[in-house]
């Protein structure tokens, strides 16, 4: 199917018969499905600082699946959230919504719905991935690497770098290659791609 359809689909809902449902129903749209009955052990085994998407039933024996929501934050994992319950309520999707949950349904679900879901939240996770281990890499920075990483995104020169921090073009070049190294980045269009988390609020995830 599509890219989206390669990656993990994690189902975490204790009713086995339901399971098999959903998993058959999933994969009748090209998704491999991994079926866990117990919020604890799917946290236990799932790499979760990789990009994904995790649907969580709400009430289940153990971690109830908000739960499950409140720990994947915690680790600030890029998995993407959705809910498919048969206790759902408007209180309990507001709270979902609030703390980051992609999409909310309850069972019976139509599956085309479902599968748009996944496919939209296998993306948006994709994109916090990248951002949560670049800026990951960037923060790895020093602070003079960061203000050479800024300057340079402002089109300073080296020697106009050297200049405003009253050091040899040399340091500056040595500062400037350091900069790429840790960032793993080799030219300046994949530097500028990056400039945006240079100042990431202190309060955001």
């Amino acid at each position: 199917m599509t890219f989206a359809a390669q990656q993990k689909i994690y189902l975490v809902d204790d009713d086995e018969a339901i399971a098999d449902s959903l998993s058959f129903l999933l994969e009748g749209f090209g998704y491999q499905v991994v079926w866990f009955d117990d919020g604890q052990q799917f946290l236990d085994t799932v790499d979760l600082s990789e990009p994904g998407c995790a649907i969580l039933d709400s009430r289940m024996p153990g971690l109830s699946g908000q739960q499950v929501q409140q720990l994947l934050n915690e680790t600030a994992s890029p998995l993407s959230v959705i809910f498919l319950t048969g206790h759902g309520d408007v209180p309990m999707a507001v709270d979902a919504f609030k703390n980051g949950a992609f999409d909310f349904f309850q069972k019976p679900v139509q599956g085309k719905a479902l599968a748009e879901a996944i496919d939209k939240g296998l993306a948006h996770s994709e994109r916090q991935s990248w951002k949560l281990k670049h800026q990951a890499l960037i923060d790895s920075l020093t602070d003079r690497e960061k203000e050479i990483f800024q300057l340079v995104v402002n089109g300073n020169t080296n020697k106009q770098m050297a200049e405003a921090l009253f050091v040899a073009v040399r340091t500056i070049e040595v500062h400037r290659a350091k900069v790429m190294k840790k960032l793993g980045v080799s030219n300046m269009a994949q530097l500028l791609k990056l400039a945006p988390l240079l100042h990431r609020p202190d309060h955001e995830e």
